[in-house]
């Protein structure tokens, strides 16, 4: 791993270099193991604490087969299908690995008792298998998350709708939070050059996501002078939709849990901000009864925000906590787009203000290749922007994990892999500095230094 590295390092080896590097026999990675899975048993889930189900283990390289490509992982990042996985909520992943396992000799591979999790990736292509043309050796690149077959007709107008599509590192195993990463080839795109590894590995997950959910003719199709309603504005998934709908003249309402956050999305350019925490909105009155006045009193404050106007899309992912609401400020005809449910699965709403008012639900779920590439585009041509606040080293990933599960983060979270340290991978300086500020946008500002004569 050693040489792999100082290639990688030296930034002047080329691709028959690379190709010529041995490969290990194993390398680090994070996972979860099949024989932990009711370690929570009984806990609520906010209870359940991913530092304790999560390994550094040394793990076996994987046989690479056709049209895939295994890749050294400079860095890589936390999503919340990583929670997910580490606290085995709604189910262990290790049910989609057996699964998968039963489709062919191959995909055996991936039924292991341990799963090497992660969904996002910056890093260095080391092989490609028998097929693959567009990527060699020593290619600079990011990853996004979707795997598909596309042996089936249903995939070939929006591979989204594979039958076998599946996320990578949550339902397929050797994920990004690694040294090494095994993905289809048609997984990877371009490393933006003016950024870091740990920067490029932040967006593409949420990026993509957020891309289809909201401005995709597949999500919301969003235009210019659109009022968007944005939950978890300066989070990890909201934090690209806030952006994108700036780049997309539309205006964003940002909602958010306390006034760091609200300076976050006024950093980004956003000028309607709800601190709900502030403000004390209180859609459940219990576990079992919403608050329509509660809905109301929202309503009205978006109004206040808006010029008068209702929003014609809502930008939901928090799920149970929030989606009778979203779906009671829709203005009429307007669309609620979600994905994820992070409060909770089974929603509630009053169907009256659906289905009265014309308004829309549409399910989005990550992203086509072709979404997934326009969204890292917009990140390689500096209109949208890594939003990493925090980085870890790859041993600590267990705390990286904690702190989103317990949303005590802003933006991303990152975790360094194979990169010893932050702030190595920028190719072009010139692009970098003309968005420096953008891209520190969520990082804590360095401490003062010393004024002359103090001492510490």
């Amino acid at each position: 791993m050693h040489e792999i590295l100082d290639a990688i390092l030296s930034a002047q080896a080329g691709p028959a270099d690379f190709a010529a590097l041995p490969l290990p026999e194993s390398y680090r990675a994070i996972t979860v193991h099949k024989d932990e899975t009711d370690m929570f048993a009984g806990m609520r889930t906010r209870d359940k604490d991913p530092r304790k189900s999560l390994h550094l283990d040394e793990v076996p390289v994987p046989e690479l087969g056709p049209g895939e490509a295994l890749v050294a992982v400079m860095a890589s990042s936390v999503n919340y299908n990583s929670v997910w996985s580490a606290i085995f909520e709604p189910l262990p992943t290790f049910g989609f690995l057996e699964r998968y396992g039963r489709r062919s000799e191959l995909t055996k591979r991936h039924d292991l008792p341990y799963h090497v999790i992660g969904s996002d990736l910056a890093g260095v292509v080391l092989r490609t298998g028998p097929g693959v043309q567009a990527w060699k050796p020593g290619d600079e690149v990011v990853a996004h998350c979707l795997s598909v077959e596309l042996e089936s007709a249903d995939g070939h107008d929006d591979t989204m709708m594979d039958p076998e599509q599946r996320i990578w590192g949550f339902e397929t195993n050797f994920g990004g939070l690694a040294e090494l990463a095994l993905v289809k080839s048609n997984q990877l795109m371009p490393k933006p050059r003016h950024l870091t590894w740990e920067e490029a590995a932040a967006p593409g997950l949420v990026n993509s996501t957020a891309y289809r959910q909201l401005v995709s003719r597949n999500g919301a199709q969003l235009k210019q002078g659109d009022n968007v309603l944005i939950w978890g504005a300066s989070g990890g998934l909201g934090s690209y939709a806030t952006q994108l709908a700036l780049a997309g003249g539309a205006f964003p309402v940002c909602v958010v849990s306390s006034p760091q956050k609200a300076e976050i999305c006024r950093a980004m350019g956003a000028e309607a901000i709800i601190d709900r925490d502030a403000e004390g909105y209180r859609f459940w009155k219990d576990e079992q009864t919403q608050d329509p006045r509660e809905w109301k009193r929202f309503g009205t404050r978006i109004r206040e925000l808006t010029g008068g106007e209702d929003v014609d899309i809502v930008f939901e992912h928090p799920g149970r906590e929030t989606f009778g609401a979203s779906v009671f400020v829709a203005r009429k005809g307007g669309t609620i787009v979600t994905c994820a449910s992070t409060s909770g699965y089974t929603h509630e709403y009053d169907n009256r203000y659906l289905w009265m008012s014309l308004k829309k639900i549409v399910g989005s779920h990550f992203a086509n290749y072709r979404e997934a590439w326009e969204a890292n585009r917009l990140v390689a041509k500096g209109r949208i922007h890594p939003t990493l606040s925090t980085v870890y080293p790859l041993a600590e990933t267990g705390q990286a994990a904690h702190d989103v599960h317990a949303n005590v983060h802003q933006g991303k979270v990152g975790v360094l892999c194979l990169a010893p340290e932050e702030g190595l991978g920028v190719r072009d300086e010139e692009t970098r500095a003309r968005h420096i500020d953008a891209i520190n946008r969520f990082r804590p500002p360095a401490p003062a230094a010393p004024t002359k004569g103090t001492t510490s």
